[in-house]
């Protein structure tokens, strides 16, 4: 009896095993009972951030091919803290800490596409978060001034966008309410943390023919994504394009 149970035992760890050492050569995620994680290399990484691209993002109907080569690019996995990382190439928000979190991958793409962006471009970028969209609009713009209102992340933000190369990012921690009229007007800005309406000084420091992109709406109810242009006459057209669901905007 004593030997039956033995050998029960045995075989069920003999296949746990051999399931697991599977899941880890296909480069999958593993976890168990509460996500304790498997070390996922680069190549994995790579591997799962070419498949976010194709089946999040491009099948979805994101066709630029700046956007969709930044999203290629941009190792999404190391602006999310380490006890995070299994999830990076998911399509789903992502906690970076200070009750904040980073935007799921395709509505980073949806955003950054309607801004029509063009490689002389100046962008202000309103919640720097962990980095992530500044790095996407890098690769795609002249410059980016990016403003972080919770002090750890801008600093942390800041010296990973540096270790990593982006110089043409600048970080500023402070209220993005109030943009940043020392290097306005600028070409697009994008907002991503939801307001309850659209921040007057951000749509007066936008360029003639500027894109302004912004969540709108309360905490606690479906939000408006919304699109504001400026024409060469200066005058202003909002357009509300998707239902979306952002962590709020924060003052000071």
């Amino acid at each position: 009896m004593k030997l039956s149970i033995l050998i029960f035992v045995v075989s069920c760890l003999i296949i746990i095993i051999s399931c697991i050492v599977r899941l880890v050569f296909k480069g999958d995620v593993v976890t168990a009972m509460g996500g304790l994680n498997a070390v996922i290399d680069e190549d994995t990484f790579t591997r799962q951030r070419k498949r976010m691209v194709e089946e999040q993002i491009a099948y979805r109907g994101i066709v630029d091919k700046g956007v969709l080569e930044a999203m290629q690019t941009v190792p999404r996995h190391l602006f999310i803290p380490e006890e995070n990382r299994s999830y990076s190439y998911y399509d789903q928000p992502v906690p970076i800490g200070f009750g904040q979190t980073i935007s799921q991958p395709y509505i980073v793409a949806f955003m950054t596409e309607l801004l029509k962006l063009g490689k002389e471009d100046v962008v202000l970028e309103v919640g720097t978060g962990s980095g992530y969209q500044a790095a996407i609009l890098s690769k795609l713009v002249k410059q980016v001034y990016t403003i972080e209102i919770i002090e750890g992340l801008g600093k942390e933000a800041s010296k990973r966008l540096k270790t990593m190369g982006y110089t043409n990012v600048e970080v500023k921690v402070g209220d993005g309410y109030k943009g940043w009229p020392e290097h306005a007007p600028f070409d697009a800005i994008i907002v991503t943390a939801a307001a309850e309406h659209v921040p007057q000084p951000l749509i007066d420091q936008l360029k003639p023919g500027g894109r302004l992109i912004i969540p709108v709406g309360g905490v606690y109810e479906v939000q408006d994504l919304m699109l504001i242009t400026k024409d060469a006459s200066s005058k202003v057209v909002k357009a509300s394009i998707i239902p979306v669901r952002f962590v709020p905007l924060i003052r000071k």
